[in-house]
């Protein structure tokens, strides 16, 4: 039996130990480059698979496990899919990203049907056109800080629709393989199947999921909340696929029950780990199928069909975002961000390749194609603005050129309000102390969002209209959701030592300037908290409810004795107003926040526009609108400075102004 059990399970174990050790070698050299660690998995299938050094021979057992990471990817992407969220921004989700789709199918569909495909394989490749990278474009977006941007805001509204528009092309693509002899029958009963499934995953979400998870985060533990998530993804997705639909259709209805629960965010989070593992399968076993002597073959007919796939795509995209009333600017903007093919049309393209809708050839050219549009797109995102505004200058005649230049230079509907969290104060825990500080936030009118990981503090305070949401702040999902990236403050008021020190280091990873508050127990464990990263830490032998909402509000630039009558107010009554369920007290207190904010910078640059210059010269106040107050050197601080005065490299330098002027400084001087 033993030998056996070797001769299973010893090649799939060689072929994991080769995958990785291959992939870890490649995407490190890739990170070198910023070149994105797609194209790493793919690289590394090609140089292990049958066309390159033949490493890997359980090829069976790895289409398996890049199956799992194919579940897990619809699974992650339905628990991320908010209705809610749509709908704020529904215009540019369904009419942009239906454009955008639409006219990416009907133009490939032409293009490939007049170079002699028949129409069904035509339609397939629009399909597959119509895909762009949701994770290459985000993942860059997020880097830049440029997710909230106009242009960001719709190129992520376009993608959303993206990726919703996946499950079915998954179902019609047997359909166009000629798989039923009947399809208006074959389209009723997968109508009825899906109406079924649809009503099952609207019960669930609705009645069973929240009522079980919440029993389940009840029981505080961690192993069985991932249990009972991990088993209703495969549950679902097997049920799926006993009624003849796709298992990644089951995955992202499965996604879609939890998603309406409270617990979404923190199960995005156990999951993501298990994803990104059995999904670099996915791309290892695609990049498996590229014959790379192909590419070199094949070159210059390669290259020109990815220009005329990077133009189309542009042209399409940029169509659909003016249509919904976005400036010209923009609509490039976004076009030069969704040119490339996806992550999703290689899935799709592996069942079309499964289904002889493609053959080796035409397999070898879409997968060259996809990987080459993928490779430049970390260089075209990065100069997409700059490339967007010369489009803009190029000389056209008058009238045209006012016929297209139309369109409002404001935000498109749909995509103005901007409800998002920033420069805000994030709470970990609803303790006492959390409690606490969420009113005097909420008094001074200061926006916040609270975290919690007991399920019926926050089903009950979440009913009262409190922003609070389940989770483990060491869990980078939940941080992301309350939009750590612009948050000022961030108080950790937890009693765990273990699990702080966890979350300093989560939030750090995430946002290096917002002031960083920990509650502790004790004295001795204040250095080790600042050495993660904490700024402040306050034990209780402090006064910790007072200290820690003085601190906070004077962080927010609330004149000095507004806090410390607002502070009397509080003793004198004895913490009534903390205690009663209103928080009022004997008189009302508005404070007034300014719009500025007082931080320091380091210099870490030793060249720039304004390292070694004068600072008459520089003309901060007036091109930034930023006041330079202080200069601190070899741990000397200088308020005297004048017009001679010079930035050198070590410096810390004392600004005074608003958040988004002060950030255009600090990438000046300041090394991302």
């Amino acid at each position: 039996m033993t030998p056996i059990l070797a001769s299973v399970e010893l090649p799939l174990l060689s072929d994991i130990v080769v995958i990785f050790g291959l992939a870890t070698l490649v995407i490190l050299i890739f990170t070198r480059f910023k070149i994105p660690t797609i194209i790493g998995f793919l690289l590394t299938g090609a140089i292990a698979g049958p066309y390159g050094l033949s490493l890997v021979t359980a090829s069976t057992a790895v289409e398996v496990l890049s199956e799992i990471g194919v579940i897990l990817l619809l699974f992650v992407i339905g628990m991320e899919f908010s209705l809610k969220s749509l709908l704020s921004i529904k215009k540019a989700v369904f009419i942009g990203g239906a454009l955008q789709v639409g006219l990416t199918i009907s133009a490939t569909t032409l293009l490939t049907y007049f170079l002699g495909f028949d129409w069904n394989i035509a339609v397939f490749f629009g399909f597959l056109f119509a895909l762009s990278s949701t994770a290459i474009v985000l993942k860059l977006l997020q880097e830049a800080g440029q997710v909230n941007t106009i242009s960001g805001r719709t190129t992520l509204a376009i993608l959303i629709f993206q990726d919703v528009i996946i499950v079915p092309f998954m179902l019609f693509t047997p359909m166009l393989a000629g798989e039923s002899d009947n399809v208006a029958l074959s389209l009723m009963y997968m109508a009825l199947k899906g109406a079924l499934v649809i009503l099952l995953t609207i019960l669930s979400a609705k009645y069973l999921m929240p009522n079980l998870l919440f029993r389940v985060a009840k029981t505080r533990n961690a192993e069985l909340f991932l249990l009972t998530i991990i088993v209703t993804c495969f549950a679902v997705a097997y049920l799926t696929s006993l009624l003849g639909l796709s298992l990644g259709l089951g995955a992202f209805l499965a996604g879609l029950i939890i998603s309406e629960s409270d617990y979404s965010h923190q199960a995005t989070g156990k999951i993501l780990p298990f994803r990104e593992i059995f999904l670099s399968f996915f791309f290892v076993s695609v990049g498996m199928l590229f014959d790379v002597t192909f590419l070199y073959e094949h070159f210059f007919i390669i290259a020109g069909l990815v220009l005329l796939t990077f133009a189309v795509k542009f042209i399409i995209a940029s169509i659909a975002v003016k249509s919904i009333g976005a400036s010209l600017e923009e609509a490039f903007i976004v076009g030069f961000s969704l040119f490339q093919v996806g992550e999703f049309s290689l899935l799709l393209a592996k069942e079309g390749f499964r289904y002889n809708l493609l053959d080796d050839t035409t397999y070898q050219y879409f997968l060259a194609i996809s990987i080459l549009t993928m490779a430049i797109t970390p260089f075209v995102l990065k100069k997409r603005v700059h490339f967007a505004y010369k489009l803009c200058r190029v000389p056209l005649p008058a009238k045209l050129k006012r016929k297209i230049k139309t369109g409002n230079s404001e935000p498109a509907p749909g995509l103005a309000e901007d409800n998002e969290l920033k420069d805000h104060l994030i709470i970990i825990g609803y303790g006492l102390n959390g409690r606490n500080l969420s009113r005097a936030a909420k008094r001074a009118n200061i926006p916040y969002a609270i975290i919690e990981m007991n399920p019926e503090t926050v089903r009950t305070e979440s009913a009262n209209g409190e922003p609070i949401i389940y989770g483990d702040a060491a869990n980078e999902s939940v941080l992301e959701h309350v939009n750590i990236h612009s948050a000022r403050v961030v108080v950790v008021a937890i009693s765990d030592s273990d699990a702080t020190k966890g979350i300093i280091a989560n939030v750090r990873h995430f946002n290096q300037n917002a002031f960083l508050m920990v509650r502790t127990r004790y004295v001795n464990e204040i250095d080790e908290n600042i050495k993660l990263g904490a700024d402040e830490v306050i034990p209780e032998e402090f006064e910790t409810s007072i200290e820690i909402f003085t601190r906070v509000l004077n962080k927010y630039l609330v004149p000095r004795h507004d806090v410390e009558d607002f502070t009397k107010e509080v003793r004198s009554h004895n913490y009534e107003m903390f205690r009663s369920p209103t928080g009022t007290a004997s008189s009302e207190f508005g404070f007034d926040l300014p719009e500025i904010n007082f931080v320091s910078l380091k210099v870490e640059k030793d060249s720039g526009d304004y390292i070694g210059v004068k600072l008459k010269d520089m003309n901060i106040r007036e091109d930034l609108g930023l006041n330079i107050v202080a200069i601190k050197r070899k741990g000397r601080t200088f308020t005297d400075l004048t017009g001679d005065t010079r930035f050198k490299l070590g410096d810390i330098v004392y600004v005074v102004g608003k958040p988004e002027q002060i950030k255009m400084l600090e990438e000046e001087l300041e090394v991302n």
